[in-house]
C-alpha cells in the first residue's frame, strides 16, 4: 500500500468498518501481490491490509489546529473499533513493529507482509487472533509520512506470521 492509495474511498460508519473487516477476514489470500482499485485494500500471499479511514493529507498545511483534530478523530475510531472487536473475541495482544523495521535495516532479510508494510507506517498494533481461525486480525494507526494522511489501518494474517 503506497501514499498515492489515499485517493481510495474508505468506509465511512463503524458499521461499515466492521462489515469490511468481516468481508476481509473471509476472503482467500491471493498467490500473489495485489491492490484493489480503490486504494482500500492490498492483499497478498497470507495477508490483507485495509485503510478503514483517512484524514485529510497534509501537504499545505501541517499546523497542529489541522493534524491534532485529525490524530483525535482517528484514535477515536480506533477505540470504537477496537472496544467492538473485544466484544467479540476478547482482549487483544500488543504487537510490536518496531522489530520487523529493524530487521529490514540489519540485512536479516524483509519482514513478511503485512509486517513489512505495517513497520513502515506504525510501531505498534493490536492483534485479535479469530476464534475457529487459522488467522488474525491486527488495528493500527499509521502514516507513511508527516505530509501524508494518518490511516486507520486493519490487517489480516496468517496466525504463523505472528510471533508467540
Amino acid at each position: 500500500m503506497s501514499p498515492d492509495d489515499s485517493a481510495g474511498t474508505p468506509p465511512t460508519t463503524t458499521q461499515a468498518r466492521l462489515a469490511l473487516i468481516d468481508s476481509v477476514l473471509a476472503l482467500p489470500f491471493p498467490p500473489g501481490e495485489e491492490g484493489e482499485d480503490n486504494g482500500v485494500r492490498s492483499s497478498g500471499p497470507g495477508h490483507h491490509l485495509l485503510i478503514l479511514r483517512a484524514s485529510q493529507d497534509f501537504w499545505e498545511d501541517r499546523s497542529p489546529e489541522l493534524v491534532v483534530p485529525a490524530e483525535r478523530e482517528i484514535e477515536a475510531e480506533f477505540s470504537v473499533l477496537a472496544t467492538a472487536l473485544s466484544a467479540r473475541w476478547g482482549e487483544p495482544g500488543t504487537v510490536d513493529l518496531w522489530p520487523y523495521l529493524e530487521r529490514d535495516e540489519e540485512g536479516a532479510g524483509a519482514a513478511p507482509e503485512p509486517m513489512g508494510q505495517l513497520c513502515n507506517l506504525s510501531g505498534s498494533m493490536q492483534v485479535w487472533r479469530v476464534p475457529g481461525s487459522t488467522r488474525w486480525l491486527g488495528l493500527a494507526v499509521g502514516q507513511a509520512d508527516p505530509e501524508f494522511p494518518i490511516w486507520l489501518l486493519a490487517a489480516v494474517g496468517e496466525n504463523a506470521t505472528l510471533p508467540g
